[in-house]
C-alpha cells in the first residue's frame, strides 16, 4: 500500500486548541497523493555562455519531455543569488516565458542554499492540497562569473549578517568553526573526514552531470590547500552554475506514467537559529533534526526503512552532522560509519550517491533539486549501473545556510 502525502489544513483552525488536541488532529485531513513523472538536469558547469533562461529552459523541458506532457498549471523557482550576482529578480516568469509556460502561476522562493527543496514543498504543497494539478519545480543557480569576492560575499548572506558576516565570517569559516570544535569534542584527527570526500569523488566519476569526475586519494586529502583551518579545499563543495527540475503531478492522474513515477511521501522544514554561535549544541543540526523527525510522521516511515541518503555535503563537517542529527549515527561517531563502505553505493547506507555537493558541484540554490533528481534516478533504476542503488525509499534534506533552513523529502518507487 501507498504511503500518501499527509498535510494539515489550517482553515477553520481553533488556536486556543491545546498542544494534545493538535497533535491528535495531525494528518486527519487527507490530501491528494503527489508523484514525481518526470525530471530533468543540465551539466554541473561553468556556464558562461549560457545565462538563467537558457538553463532553466534547457532543465524544465527535459523534466516535460520525461514526462510526456506539454503544459503545466504552476512553475515554482528555487533560486538564491539571481539579484545579487545575476543583476536579474522576478526570475519565475523569465524561466515560464522561455520555456513557453507564459502565462501560468510562477513565483520564486529564496531560503539560502535550502531555495530548490522548499520551491519543490511549495510545489507538492500545491498539487497535494487540489490548487493545481501539475506543477514544474526548479531550482537553478549561476555563481560562476563574478568575481571569488563578489561569490564569498553573496554566499555570506545567508549568515547572521550583524553578527557573523559583519565581524568577517564566511561559511568556510563558519564549517571550519564547526569542525574544530567537532574534532577536539570527539577526538578524531582531520583525516578521519577523508571517507567522506573519498566516497563522494569516486561515485563523481561515474555522473556525466558532475562537475569533478576524478577519484582522489587519502594522500591528495591531506595535502591539499588549506582555506580556514581545519577546513581545506577537498573538504569544501565547488560553486557552480546549473538547473534541475521535476514535474509533480496527482497520482490519481499517473496514467501512462505510473510505471516509472516515484512518490513524494514527504516535505517537511525544519528550521534552527541563523547563527551558530546562538544555538544550544553548536555540533547539533536541530533544523535537520526538526525536518527529518517531521518527515518520518507524515510518511509513516522510519528510519530502517529508508535505504538511500542523498546528504547535503557543502563540507566535510555537514557530512558528520547531517548523519548525527538525522539520527543515523550517534553523536561523535559519523566518521567511524564513513570508514570501510559504510557510506558506499554496497554499504548499509548509500549517501552521495551521484557524487553529492563536493564532487557534482554546488550550486547553491539548485542543489537540492539536484537532490531530489538523482534519488528518482535511483529509484527508478536509471542511475549508471557502477553508482545504481537497489533501494525502495530514499531520503533528500536540503540543508540552507549553516543549518537554519532544512527541507526533508521522501521518496519511493511507486508500488
Amino acid at each position: 500500500m501507498i504511503a500518501c502525502l499527509k498535510i494539515t489544513v489550517s482553515v477553520g483552525y481553533n488556536p486556543r486548541h491545546d498542544k494534545e488536541k493538535k497533535e491528535e488532529n495531525f494528518g486527519d485531513k487527507y490530501m491528494r497523493k503527489v508523484a514525481i513523472i518526470g525530471v530533468g538536469q543540465t551539466p554541473v558547469r561553468e556556464h558562461w555562455s549560457e545565462g538563467f533562461r537558457q538553463l532553466g529552459a534547457q532543465a524544465i523541458l527535459a523534466a516535460m519531455d520525461d514526462a510526456g506532457v506539454s503544459d503545466a498549471d504552476a512553475l515554482y523557482v528555487g533560486n538564491m543569488l539571481s539579484g545579487v550576482l545575476g543583476s536579474q529578480e522576478h526570475l519565475a516568469v523569465l524561466l515560464a516565458e522561455y520555456s513557453g509556460l507564459e502565462g501560468i502561476e510562477a513565483v520564486k522562493v529564496e531560503a539560502a542554499c535550502g531555495s530548490a527543496a522548499a520551491a519543490f514543498r511549495q510545489a507538492v504543497l500545491a498539487v497535494g492540497s487540489g490548487a493545481v494539478d501539475t506543477a514544474v519545480s526548479i531550482g537553478i543557480e549561476k555563481l560562476t562569473e563574478m568575481s571569488g569576492k563578489s561569490t564569498t560575499y553573496g554566499l555570506a548572506t545567508a549568515a547572521d549578517a550583524d553578527y557573523e558576516t559583519a565581524v568577517g565570517l564566511s561559511f568556510v569559516a563558519i564549517n571550519a568553526l564547526a569542525m574544530q570544535r567537532y574534532l577536539y569534542e570527539y577526538g578524531f584527527q582531520k583525516k578521519d573526514f577523508a571517507p567522506f570526500v573519498i566516497n563522494a569523488h569516486k561515485n563523481a566519476v561515474q555522473n556525466p552531470n558532475a562537475m569533478f569526475r576524478a577519484p582522489i586519494s587519502m594522500e591528495q586529502y591531506q595535502s591539499a590547500k588549506m582555506i580556514a583551518d581545519p577546513v581545506n579545499l577537498l573538504d569544501s563543495s565547488p560553486i557552480a552554475d546549473g538547473a534541475a527540475a521535476c514535474i509533480i503531478t496527482a497520482a490519481e492522474n499517473l496514467g501512462d506514467a505510473a510505471d516509472r513515477a516515484v512518490i513524494i511521501e514527504a516535505c517537511e522544514i525544519g528550521t534552527d537559529t541563523i547563527a551558530l554561535d546562538n544555538r544550544k549544541e553548536p555540533l547539533w543540526l536541530s533544523g535537520v533534526e526538526r525536518s527529518v523527525k517531521k518527515a518520518f510522521k507524515t510518511a509513516g516511515v522510519s528510519h530502517k526503512d529508508i535505504e538511500l541518503f542523498e546528504l547535503h555535503d557543502a563540507f566535510s563537517i555537514m557530512s558528520a552532522l547531517s548523519l548525527e542529527s538525522s539520527g543515523f549515527a550517534e553523536r561523535g561517531t559519523a566518521p567511524k560509519i564513513a570508514q570501510g563502505d559504510g557510506v558506499a553505493i554496497n554499504g548499509l547506507l548509500p549517501i552521495s550517491t551521484f557524487g553529492g555537493l563536493k564532487g557534482r558541484g554546488h550550486p547553491v540554490g539548485a542543489t537540492g533539486m539536484y537532490q531530489i533528481v538523482e534519488a528518482v534516478q535511483q529509484l527508478r533504476g536509471e542511475a549508471p549501473e557502477a553508482i545504481q542503488v537497489d533501494c525502495k525509499r530514499a531520503m533528500t534534506p536540503n540543508v540552507g545556510g549553516s543549518g537554519a533552513t532544512v527541507i526533508t523529502s521522501i521518496l519511493s518507487k511507486n508500488a
